[in-house]
């Protein structure tokens, strides 16, 4: 444990089996930098590399693997830090712990990253996860306390582990696999999404790709009711594939850019939204992208300069609530909106930067 000063450490092997005992840990004004080392930790709550109260910590090319739950191969906690990962893998075995668990600033270059018994990510709050070339995978199991099963969630759990505010998850190039439930989850917080090229594989039954919602609040997260999630996301030259969810008590810009295409439905799913609210899902289509509809859809407002059909390229009916109809198509499916363009302004759509914003020099 790092918490004041420089460590630097090239090379060895470090094992614990202690609950609380993460292999490699800075803290406050700790700064470790750490190349070509082995590490593995036994027992609970035991993160393989571990950052909290403002530590730093720097990352080539390790080789981690972790057993116990809550014990996330890359780890953050309450205070926050910076990490920068640069190759390796890392490999979590437990229940509760997600290959990276970020209540803090991290980047990820070309690692690989694998949850056996979690989730593969969990982001809380105002904080970030930059992913550049990393294939990432969860296999988070069903739970009767969760409302869905995800592959990745951003959420505020209000346990105060992490600062109330937006968090990012940015995915660049790689790839991500689902091993079990749906892909993108968010609940009580604001968040962001970007993905751009990255080779998506999804579980069997693949719930949803995005579901942005309130939660019934077995958890604690959040007030039921008011607890949705006020979300953007892009896709940037990204291929999806499953049904995107939303609640009127959550907000959701989606944005489709570069040569998208999203194969799936857009559903308002009330079930978690108490007496209702302002919400809205608006999404946004250029010219280059295409939605590929598998089911009667609802969107708030649709601004589409792209292609909308189903799975046969039947042209897809968008009809107003108030019974405008927009574009009259020969599929069995129809999208309905509140509001419709065949413009789309693209500036609300957001950019993951590169690993470069990031990297730092080695020191060997």
């Amino acid at each position: 444990m790092n918490t004041d000063g420089t460590t630097v450490i090239n090379g060895g092997t470090f094992t614990t089996d202690a609950a609380g005992a993460a292999g490699v840990f800075s803290y406050g004004d700790g700064v470790t930098y750490i190349s070509d080392a082995t590490i593995k930790t036994q027992q609970d709550t035991s993160g393989g590399i571990h950052v909290a109260g403002g530590g730093t910590l720097y990352a080539w090319d390790l080789d981690v693997e972790t057993n116990g739950q809550s014990s996330a191969a890359i780890r953050s906690d309450r205070g926050g830090g910076t990490m920068v990962v640069d190759g390796g893998t890392y490999t979590s075995d437990g229940v509760g712990s997600p290959a990276v668990y970020c209540t803090a600033d991290i980047a990820i270059n070309d690692a690989t990253l694998t949850a056996n018994g979690s989730e593969a990510v969990c982001i809380e709050g105002l904080n970030t996860l930059n992913l550049y070339d990393c294939d990432l995978t969860g296999n988070m199991s069903d739970d009767s306390q969760n409302d869905c099963t995800w592959n990745v969630i951003v959420y505020q759990s209000m346990s105060g582990d992490s600062e109330v505010g937006n968090g990012t998850f940015n995915m660049t190039g790689g790839s991500i696999t689902a091993k079990n439930g749906g892909m993108f989850y968010t609940t009580n917080t604001e968040c962001t999404f970007y993905l751009s090229d990255v080779d998506i594989t999804y579980a069997d039954e693949n719930d949803y790709f995005l579901r942005c919602t309130g939660n019934n609040n077995q958890r604690g997260w959040g007030t039921s009711g008011s607890n949705g999630s006020q979300c953007t996301f892009t896709a940037d030259e990204q291929d999806m594939t499953g049904d995107v969810i939303y609640d009127s008590i959550s907000t959701l810009d989606f944005y489709m850019e570069n040569g998208s295409t999203l194969t799936g439905a857009v559903v308002d799913d009330e079930t978690y939204a108490g007496n209702g609210g302002d919400g809205y899902c608006n999404l946004y289509i250029d010219g280059n992208s295409k939605w590929v509809v598998t089911g009667d859809s609802t969107v708030t407002n649709l601004y589409s300069e792209g292609t909308i059909v189903d799975a046969d390229g039947n042209t897809v009916s968008i009809v107003g609530t108030d019974g405008t109809v927009y574009v009259k198509g020969t599929s069995s499916y129809t999208v309905t909106v509140s509001s419709y363009s065949d413009k789309a302004d693209m500036s609300g759509a957001t950019d993951g930067g590169s690993f470069s914003d990031h990297a730092v020099e080695k020191i060997s």
